[in-house]
């Protein structure tokens, strides 16, 4: 099938925009100043608030991680200081609505509502009701999502080796009643053990009875995702394995992503189409699907904005969504939607339209000014993911065969392929494949991770560099993948690429245990009192 290059060409003048920051500040408002919460409606449409509203996480990973190469000087145009300190892993201290500072309140923001959502419960007379019962398991849930969150953007990668030293987040329990408190971050273990409790006291609780629109709260299947998530990241495999099956049934297949209707919409120069099925409510793969501030679409699409650093054209042949992979035969003819490639002045990208970007993403505030926000809706957790992340824990508790019906069933969703997978085909397709450099990408990086595996070129490792592998496909432009970069400590390079779109030179590295790999604190938490995270002094 031919792909449709045309560059979509736009600036800020021309989407009638300005970008600019929230000043709804976490660490510096009196939260006290609250309607009272007194009945099952207001708790109710309180928790529509315990989620992220004002920051996101896609595009400072996604930058970050190794889905993004240096395009060049004749690309600096396009491009900004938050941008070239997020791609640097600098310290990020220029404001912007994706920056760590949104995130950071943002996620606050939510776990205060959840906490204050509780707290009403309780002063009502806990959860005698339906509606509360569920409430008070949707605002357990909510305050444990967003701590995972910010232990994973914040802090190192949890390691039970470490962990119980390593500098956490404040695990926010009660709502504050205080302009200036003093915030503890205690550590990565004592902000996984909370989280684990408040998951564990969720999960009785939660149901769907009370949700107008369940896909956009944390319905029983979205608990049950991020349940398997969690205790993926816990090291805890059998935990990840149990609810995973509880959120994916007995034929998971059919929970996967319709990836031929994806197909059938067309490939032109209006993602829309695309980008507004992948993110449909309705669709069966959709577990939890988020809306909140950020140019995160923007950054993934055919607009001629922040294409500085990019899933260019090279990176997705060598690494991602073209490279030659396990399913074989010709890899680009084989994808059952088939991604989109924008070359041209200014523009190397390689696209698989998922988060919708433009004028039909954009927050009109000020009518007169054409002032606003651009937005971004995502789905953190889909099925497709939660099927990968099954067979990753099934790869760590050896049992083989089950990993291999898993990748099986995505492959086959993601490709026309046939093939059945098992161990040994792909044991044999990593052996015979060099380790990544990078000026010679390969599929395979070393993998470090805090965990014990088996030795390289063994089944357990060679499978779990096909499931990285799937992982990385799956999760391209939504950000997931620093996390994976970060559990599994991959080196990855910074390259700078030259006018024919190939590597020039390797400018920077992210070394196993680069402190760079937790993300600096805000610069107004820091001045606050709050520890920052250590850097190496150079």
């Amino acid at each position: 099938m031919k792909r449709n290059n045309i560059l979509y060409k736009v600036g800020l003048a021309a989407l009638g925009a300005v970008m600019f920051s929230s000043c709804d500040s976490y660490l510096d408002t009196m939260p006290d100043n609250r309607t009272e919460i007194d009945s099952e409606e207001k708790v109710s449409s309180l928790l529509t608030s315990a989620y992220l509203q004002n920051g996101s996480c896609i595009l400072v990973n996604e930058i970050m991680s190794d889905n993004s190469d240096d395009m060049g000087s004749s690309y600096t145009q396009y491009s900004s200081r938050f941008l070239d300190q997020a791609y640097a892993w600098k310290d990020i201290t220029e404001s912007d609505n994706d920056a760590p500072q949104m995130i950071w309140e943002d996620a606050y923001r939510a776990i205060a509502s959840a906490n204050q959502a509780l707290e009403a419960i309780d002063e009502m007379g806990g959860a005698t009701t339906t509606t509360l019962k569920e409430c008070k398991g949707e605002a357990l849930i909510s305050r444990a999502y967003h701590h995972f969150i910010l232990v994973n953007q914040f802090c190192k990668t949890y390691n039970p080796a470490t962990s119980a030293g390593d500098m956490g987040i404040t695990y926010m329990e009660k709502p504050e009643t205080t302009v200036k408190p003093e915030y503890s971050r205690g550590t990565v273990a004592e902000v996984y053990e909370k989280i684990d409790r408040d998951i564990k006291a969720a999960l009785p609780l939660i149901g769907d009875s009370h949700y107008k629109v369940s896909k956009y709260h944390f319905n029983s299947q979205a608990v049950y995702a991020f349940a398997a998530r969690f205790y993926l990241f816990y090291q805890k495999w059998d935990q990840a394995v149990a609810y995973a099956n509880k959120c994916l049934g007995s034929n998971a297949k059919a929970m996967l992503r319709d990836w031929d209707a994806m197909e059938a919409l067309g490939v032109t120069n209006d993602l829309t189409p695309r980008t507004n099925a992948y993110i449909d409510a309705t669709a069966n793969c959709n577990l939890l699907i988020s809306t909140s501030i950020s140019a995160a679409g923007l950054f993934e699409s055919n607009y001629q904005m922040y294409t500085k650093y990019s899933h260019d054209k090279y990176l997705s042949d060598k690494e991602v969504v073209y490279a030659p992979n396990i399913w074989g035969g010709e890899h680009k003819n084989m994808l059952r939607c088939d991604g989109m490639a924008f070359q041209g002045s200014g523009m190397d990208r390689v696209l698989v339209a998922k988060l919708p970007a433009g004028q039909s993403s954009f927050w009109e505030v000020d009518p007169v000014a054409k002032t606003g926000y651009f937005m971004v809706t995502s789905v953190p957790l889909k099925a497709d993911m939660t099927l990968l992340e099954r067979a990753e824990a099934y790869i760590m508790l050896k049992q083989y065969d089950k990993a291999c019906e898993d990748l099986t069933t995505w492959m086959q969703n993601w490709t026309t392929s046939r093939l059945t997978l098992t161990p040994d085909t792909i044991t044999k397709f990593y052996q015979n494949m060099n380790y990544y450099t990078w000026d010679k990408p390969t599929l395979k990086k070393h993998l470090h991770p805090s965990f014990a595996i088996d030795a390289e070129g063994s089944v357990q490792e060679s499978m779990l560099q096909c499931v990285l592998n799937f992982k990385r496909i799956e999760s391209v432009h939504e950000g997931y993948r620093w996390w994976d970069v970060n559990r599994y400590g991959m080196v990855i390079y910074r390259r700078l690429m030259n006018a024919d779109g190939e590597p020039e030179k390797a400018t920077d590295s992210l070394l196993v245990d680069d402190p760079r790999r937790a993300i600096q604190l805000p610069v107004s938490v820091i001045q606050a009192g709050v520890t920052p995270n250590p850097r190496d002094e150079k």
